[in-house]
């Protein structure tokens, strides 16, 4: 099982520094979405005081010839603070600081998806859009190989895994705890997590969230994750099909309601959008993975859970439909639905954004509208 070589450092010696009093002085570790759509990068700056809220934080900069995100010869790009969050590895007063993108000339980077996202949900506000986000993800080692799976072959077949107690079944919990108590102290909306189908294959889920916080929370807990895996030693993956064969891939799944649809008789409302999601197959496939499809399209095959990425479907707790109506839903006639198909390393502002404009705003076609 490979690690990392920072992992064998004594983390009693750094502890020692981390207890040092900081004064009145206030560490800020901005975090940002980078050129390719599903890494993050992060620095850190010292403030003279505690924020209290974005306002309070300052813009910065960065090299954006080394995110993939300019040219070296015009490489500044700009950090917008967007959402602020309590730092759960420094602690108090620290934070962490979810940032916007913006190219040299103050126009939103290609991955700044953030953006629009937030345009759109101000659009619809008065109809309280909520979201929920299932995200499944596998731990890997430095090596590649999934953690605590012989390094020469594989382990029993899926059937124990999914929930699963025990040291046979259950792949990295110490992971899973310290990363679930991390989201709780940083502000997160975390709101559950369990082992998955395959080995090393764990989920979370965040929500429910209102509007554009839904991705910001997300992203903000998928950093944590990642700092998390980096101080075990390991790695954390969301390719939706990290092993080829007969094992599950990883997806987002994507639970959504309105107040219509929260209320008595929103059945209505659910089947309606689900109606017109079923017309935009293929503008969502484009819009739930950042290769606008490709990284699903191994995922999606109409196995293992999940749809096939040609064809759409719906239907009463079924985990082979593209839209899944709960059970508890059906029969109360209220609620929400789940769509199955973002994949593991979706952009949730790109999701939730062609959700609202699809259900919402009654878009049709293959292209967004432009407001």
């Amino acid at each position: 099982m490979a690690t990392s070589a920072s992992a064998t450092l004594s983390k009693a010696v750094k502890q020692q520094y981390m207890e040092l009093p900081q004064g009145d002085k206030v560490q800020a570790m901005y975090v940002w979405i980078d050129g390719t759509g599903e890494g993050l990068r992060c620095k850190t700056r010292t403030l003279d005081s505690e924020p209290k809220s974005i306002d309070d934080l300052p813009e910065w900069n960065f090299d954006g010839s080394s995110t993939n995100q300019s040219e070296g010869s015009n490489s500044d790009m700009y950090l917008l603070p967007a959402a602020m969050f309590r730092d759960p590895f420094r602690k108090d007063p620290n934070k962490l600081v979810l940032c916007e993108v913006l190219k040299y000339n103050r126009k939103p980077a290609e991955t700044n998806l953030r953006i629009t996202c937030s345009k759109i949900m101000e659009m619809v506000a008065d109809q309280h859009p909520w979201f929920g986000m299932e995200q499944e993800y596998t731990i890997l080692g430095t090596d590649g190989h999934p953690f605590g799976w012989p390094s020469n072959g594989f382990p029993g077949p899926q059937g124990p895994y999914y929930c699963g107690v025990g040291a046979d079944k259950a792949y990295g919990r110490d992971i899973v705890e310290a990363h679930y108590r991390a989201c709780l102290y940083a502000g997160v909306d975390i709101c559950g997590t369990n082992a998955e189908v395959m080995p090393a294959q764990w989920e979370f889920q965040v929500g429910p969230c209102e509007g554009i916080d839904m991705g910001d929370h997300l992203w903000m807990a998928r950093f944590i994750l990642h700092r998390v895996c980096e101080d075990f030693g390991v790695v954390v993956s969301f390719d939706p099909k990290p092993i080829t064969g007969n094992w599950n891939g990883a997806g987002c799944h994507t639970n959504v309601s309105t107040k219509e649809m929260r209320e008595d008789g929103g059945l209505k409302a659910i089947e309606e959008s689900i109606e017109k999601l079923g017309k935009r197959h293929s503008y969502h496939i484009r819009a739930y993975d950042p290769n606008g499809g490709l990284d699903n399209a191994r995922r999606l095959t109409g196995r293992h859970e999940t749809s096939n990425i040609h064809e759409f479907s719906a239907g009463v707790a079924n985990r082979g439909a593209s839209i899944r109506i709960p059970r508890n839903v059906g029969q109360e006639k209220k609620g929400y639905f789940e769509d199955r198909r973002p994949s593991a390393n979706c952009d949730p502002y790109g999701v939730t954004e062609v959700l609202i404009r699809t259900c919402l705003l009654n878009e049709e076609g293959d292209e967004p509208a432009d407001y």
